[in-house]
Order: C-alpha cells, then sequence, then structure tokens
C-alpha cells in the first residue's frame, strides 16, 4: 500500500511551497493599482479570499486592518524590492490557519442526535403533526446548520467576534 507514497519522496519541502505560492500571490497583488489604503487594504483581502477559494477545507483568516494600516506605512515608503520582501514577510506572518471556537464545534456534534430526539418528540405533540412529514434527511441537517448560524451571530453579538 504504501509503495507508491514511498517512491514519491517526501515532497516539496513547506518553505519552498510557501515560497511558490507567495511569489504568486505576489505577482497578482502588484497588478492591482494601489493608491491609497482602502486600495492596499481591498488587494489584501482580494488574496485572502482567492486563497479561500482555493483551497477546499483550510481557510485562513484575514489580517486586522490595524496590522494591514502598519504594513501599508511601511510598503508605502520603500521601493520595489523592500515592497516584494515586505509584502513576503506580512503574508507569511498573518498567514493563520482559521480556528473553530469551542461553542461551535460543540454545537456541530451534539446538534444532529439532538434534532433527532426532538422531531421524534414533536411527532407525538398534536400541535406539531406537520412534522412527522418532513424527512430526518432534511430536518437533522437544516436543524444543524440553524443552530451554527445561531452560535455564530450570538458570539458575534455578545462577544464581538467570531471564528472564521
Amino acid at each position: 500500500m504504501g509503495g507508491v507514497m514511498s517512491f514519491m519522496g517526501k515532497g516539496l519541502p513547506t518553505a519552498q511551497m510557501l515560497s511558490l505560492v507567495i511569489g504568486t500571490l505576489h505577482r497578482q497583488f502588484i497588478e492591482k493599482d494601489i493608491n491609497n489604503f482602502e486600495d492596499f487594504h481591498m488587494a489584501i483581502l482580494d488574496i485572502f479570499n482567492t486563497v479561500n477559494a482555493a483551497l477546499p477545507g483550510k481557510h485562513y483568516d484575514a489580517p486586522s486592518p490595524k496590522e494591514v494600516e502598519a504594513c501599508f506605512k511601511q510598503w508605502q515608503s520603500g521601493n520595489d524590492s523592500e515592497k516584494k520582501t515586505l509584502f513576503m514577510e506580512f503574508m507569511k506572518k498573518t498567514l493563520n490557519l482559521s480556528k473553530l471556537d469551542d461553542s461551535t464545534l460543540i454545537t456541530g456534534l451534539v446538534m444532529p442526535p439532538a434534532a433527532m430526539a426532538a422531531k421524534r418528540a414533536g411527532e407525538s405533540v398534536p400541535q406539531l403533526k406537520l412534522i412527522k412529514s418532513i424527512p430526518d434527511v432534511l430536518f437533522v441537517p437544516s436543524a444543524t446548520v440553524l443552530a451554527l448560524i445561531s452560535v455564530k451571530i450570538s458570539r458575534k453579538m455578545f462577544l464581538g467576534h467570531v471564528a472564521s
């Protein structure tokens, strides 16, 4: 089973892969017309959007506007080679894998069995006769998604931040 993988070797080292990816992102970045901070910030957000759209499953958190503004001030005063180095350093520093918070993870694990139990309990209530006609295949995922959305919204309202 592992014979094929042993012939492939260890693959590209992560430093080489990261340099290749960041070089490609820099080419995409310098093609944009950047005149002020808003253009710079939009270009950075566009890069993170491109990275997140290209990778199925792993997503990276965008840097805060304060970090982007600090980078822009340094970037604005440098020449072309300094700008590329600064951009590469900024991307290496801010490409952080997004992490789920505990409440989202627990809700995602607990909600499907809870939805099934709630549906079974609701079938015996005369006012909820309609719930019998909804298939489990539709009810459980929709209840889980609604619960995850409500957790994300409540964390945003009460704590002021959300894990992506």
